[in-house]
C-alpha cells in the first residue's frame, strides 16, 4: 500500500537509508543537465504533494502540503534566484494558499486560470478557481485505480489542451479532454487510450522542444516506487512509448509532482516522505522570448514612423 515507509515501524531502517541516498543525473545525460536539491520549503507541513508557480508570477512557488491527508493544502513562498535567473532558494516562511484535501502529486494550471489537483487515495480531481482559498469543485477522476499526478498537455505536443492523467495505484497514462460547466470550473471526459507505465507515478512534465538528447517529443515521469524520474518518448497520439523508456534521474527517494519554471524551463520537482524537499534540474531548452502584442507592434510601429518624420523636419 502507498506511503508504507511511513507507516511501518519494521521498514524504519529502509526508509532511513533511502532518505540518504544521494539523487543523480543518469550518465547518459549528465553532461547536459545537472542537479541542485534546494532542501525543504520553511513552513510547508511535510509529507510534500503537487508543485507549480503562481499564475502570473514566477518567483511564486506553490507546494502541497499534508499529502494524503484531509488536511491537505496548498501553500505560497518566494523563491530566490541566482545570478543565472535560477531558483537558488526561498524567502521566509510559507502561507496558506488554499485547502487541497488529499492533495497528491498533481496541481496544474488549466484554462481560465483554474488550479487543478489530485486527490489520493480518495481518486478524486479538485479544481480551485481564481482567488477561491478552497477547492471550487470535485470531480472523480477518470482512471479506475487511484489517480496520482495530471498536467496539461502543452501546445505543440500531440493532444494539446487535454489533460494528460496518471495513476499511481496502476500505473495507467492516458489524456481526457475538458470541457466549461458554465460555473467557471470544468467538466472531465473520459480517457481516450491509455497505456501502463510503470514504478507508481507521480509527476508529469513535457520536455521543452530542442532539449538535449531528447530529439523526439517526450516527458519525464516521477515513479514514486521506484525512486526514479524516467523520460519516455510519445506517440503520435500523444501517449508514452513503453519501449523507450530511460532512466533521467536515479536515487531520488519519494519522487513527487515536477514542473518548469517559466522564466528558464528549469525542472522543478517535490519529494515526499523521508527527504520533503525540491530540487532542480537545469540544462533543458530555453522558452521562446516574449512576443509583443499586437497593439503593442502596432504602437511601436507608429512611434518609429513618428520619429521618421520628425528626423525629416530637422533636415528640412
Amino acid at each position: 500500500m502507498k506511503r508504507a515507509l511511513l507507516l511501518l515501524a519494521g521498514v524504519g531502517f529502509l526508509a532511513a537509508s533511502q532518505a540518504l541516498a544521494i539523487p543523480v543525473i543518469d550518465p547518459f545525460y549528465a553532461g547536459s543537465y545537472s542537479l541542485v536539491n534546494l532542501g525543504g520549503v520553511p513552513g510547508v507541513p511535510v509529507r510534500y504533494g503537487g508543485i507549480n508557480f503562481l499564475a502570473g508570477d514566477p518567483n511564486t512557488l506553490l507546494l502541497g502540503g499534508n499529502a494524503n491527508d484531509a488536511a491537505g493544502e496548498i501553500d505560497t513562498i518566494e523563491v530566490i534566484r541566482d545570478g543565472g535567473g535560477h531558483v537558488a532558494g526561498f524567502v521566509g516562511t510559507a502561507s496558506l494558499f488554499s485547502a487541497a484535501p488529499f492533495i497528491d502529486g498533481g496541481l496544474a494550471y488549466g484554462p481560465g486560470g483554474v488550479l487543478f489537483f489530485t486527490g489520493y487515495p480518495v481518486n478524486v480531481i479538485g479544481q480551485i478557481k481564481p482567488g477561491s482559498t478552497s477547492p471550487d469543485k470535485t470531480v472523480t477522476a477518470p482512471v479506475t485505480a487511484s489517480v496520482g499526478s495530471l498536467a496539461f498537455v502543452p501546445a505543440g505536443f500531440a493532444g494539446a489542451g487535454n489533460l494528460a492523467i496518471a495513476s499511481y495505484n496502476d500505473g495507467t497514462f492516458c489524456q481526457a479532454p475538458v470541457t466549461p460547466d458554465g460555473t467557471g470550473t470544468f467538466d472531465i471526459g473520459a480517457c481516450g487510450t491509455t497505456t501502463i507505465l510503470q514504478g507508481g507515478l507521480e509527476g508529469i512534465v513535457y520536455v521543452p522542444v530542442g532539449s538535449a538528447l531528447f530529439p523526439n517529443p517526450s516527458i519525464l515521469v516521477s515513479e514514486f516506487d521506484a525512486n526514479l524520474v524516467s523520460s519516455y518518448e510519445l506517440d503520435g497520439s500523444g501517449n508514452p512509448i513503453v519501449g523507450t523508456r530511460r532512466v533521467f534521474i536515479s536515487d531520488l527517494s519519494g519522487a513527487e509532482r515536477a514542473v518548469l519554471d517559466p522564466t528558464n524551463n528549469d525542472f522543478l520537482f517535490s519529494t515526499f516522505g523521508g527527504s520533503n524537499d525540491v530540487l532542480r534540474v537545469s540544462g533543458f531548452a530555453a522558452p521562446p522570448p516574449d512576443v509583443p502584442e499586437p497593439s503593442t507592434v502596432t504602437m511601436l510601429a507608429f512611434g518609429f514612423a513618428g520619429l521618421l518624420g520628425f528626423a525629416r523636419k530637422l533636415r528640412d
